[in-house]
């Protein structure tokens, strides 16, 4: 019988068929004799990783040919929550003509057999080296829908450093000839979500359909058999590969929300009830979009979370560039602080805020407004200087008895800090 059985939503599992017994029973990935778990031995270093991917792809193509699609959707669910079913309808939504990258299909490439045939797991590196490959495909220029990547937590890092280095082309050609060949990255993540009892009887369900089709071929001698997964055919193995789901795929899956555009799809339900909850998401999530002009016109400004990352090796380098340069007025400042605000900021010790005003004349120098910032942050605290102008009476005019004025700065200083918490009884 030439059923194929295959496992595709295990996150580093080779694709395992009745006619490949030798790699389903190579002690490289399960000694199921023994029943003994051997280590995978594959370095887990995401940049490490990409960076050798990325290298090998510019070997072969060369940079200036790296084109990837402007919008790739990277689609992954729990296990029979519909990924195939749903696949053909988010490509007419969004208006893609070709055939989605489903990353278990590339694992039967003639590359990947020959790891696979020899006993050996599909790792994250060969992984990735597939997809980003396939990516190239000039079919895929104007969208691409992968299904089945990201499935690990190398993986998830991989991408991220992905649409880093798409960003980082982009904003090298920006303005080139070349413009057009590095689009702005559009990454769009969709979960297909179904509690784990509804996956299991899904599962099942399809499992228990899939023989019946093959036997009715095998009868008749018409069509063609269907696929069947071995976790379609046991409860116990159906909650273990849901089990894999929630902890590698689905946990680590759940970093990228703060990242790319992240679309949780409820996948309970009928089809037609699925589908519209994609519309719903997809249309939303299109609104928050940037156009490219636009995008190209504020790219330039960086990130908060690029400033952040030196933050602290820059405020010391401003500090120590006060003493040594600036020394009196860096004196001036530091006194102040010293006698005129720490008082009044340990009074709000409680609370956690102050607000000072002053009227030093030594705050008229820019420079020194800058230092009191630095010197308070390097000190845990968070301090805000804003400017105030006032007009005061100086003197009145002799002959016409005209009140002058005259304009008073008062430098107002809000400081933020962890006030105490105070154990109150009751």
């Amino acid at each position: 019988m030439q059923t194929e059985l295959i496992d595709d939503d295990s996150p580093e599992a080779p694709v395992v068929s009745e006619k490949s017994e030798k790699a389903e029973s190579s002690s490289v990935s399960f000694e199921k004799k023994k029943g003994k778990k051997v280590e995978d031995l594959e370095v887990k270093d995401a940049q490490m990783i990409f960076q050798t991917v990325w290298h090998e792809l510019e070997q072969d193509v060369g940079t200036e040919n790296l084109r990837f699609p402007a919008e790739i959707f990277w689609l992954n669910g729990a296990p029979g929550a519909g990924k195939g079913t749903q696949t053909e309808f988010i490509m007419e939504f969004r208006d893609l003509t070709e055939k989605p990258i489903i990353v278990s299909e590339l694992l039967k490439s003639p590359e990947a057999r020959k790891k696979i045939d020899a006993g050996l797991l599909a790792g994250d590196r060969e992984v990735t080296k597939l997809v980003l490959s396939t990516l190239l495909d000039p079919n895929y220029e104007s969208g691409a829908i992968v299904d089945g990547f990201p499935r690990t937590k190398t993986q998830v890092e991989c991408l991220k450093l992905f649409h880093g280095r798409l960003s980082e082309l982009r904003s090298k050609y920006l303005g080139t000839f070349q413009e057009s060949q590095f689009p702005k990255p559009r990454f769009h993540i969709i979960m297909l979500f179904i509690d784990e009892e509804e996956s299991v009887r899904r599962q099942l369900l399809r499992g228990q359909r899939a023989i019946a089709h093959n036997a009715e071929v095998e009868a008749s001698g018409v069509g063609g058999k269907w696929e069947l997964r071995r976790t379609d055919l046991n409860d116990e193995a159906a909650h273990r590969r849901y089990k894999t789901f929630k902890e590698s795929t689905y946990d680590s899956l759940t970093t990228l929300r703060e990242v790319f555009h992240y679309h949780f799809i409820n996948a309970h339900g009928s089809v037609i009830e699925v589908q519209q909850r994609i519309i719903s998401e997809l249309k939303y999530q299109s609104s928050l979009e940037l156009d490219q002009p636009t995008y190209d016109r504020i790219s330039s400004i960086p990130l908060a979370e690029k400033l952040s990352l030196h933050a602290r090796q820059v405020l010391v380098h401003r500090l120590d560039s006060y003493e040594k340069f600036h020394s009196e007025l860096f004196e001036k400042v530091v006194g102040l602080i010293k006698s005129k605000f720490i008082p009044v900021v340990e009074k709000h010790s409680i609370s956690g805020l102050a607000y000072i005003n002053s009227e030093h004349p030594v705050f008229d120098d820019p420079l020194a407004i800058a230092m009191l910032i630095d010197v308070f942050t390097e000190r845990g605290f968070t301090a805000v200087v804003d400017i105030r102008r006032m007009e005061v009476p100086s003197r009145v005019d002799p002959k016409t008895y005209e009140i002058i004025n005259r304009v008073k700065k008062v430098y107002r200083v809000r400081i933020n800090f962890d006030g105490s918490k105070i154990r109150r009884g009751i």
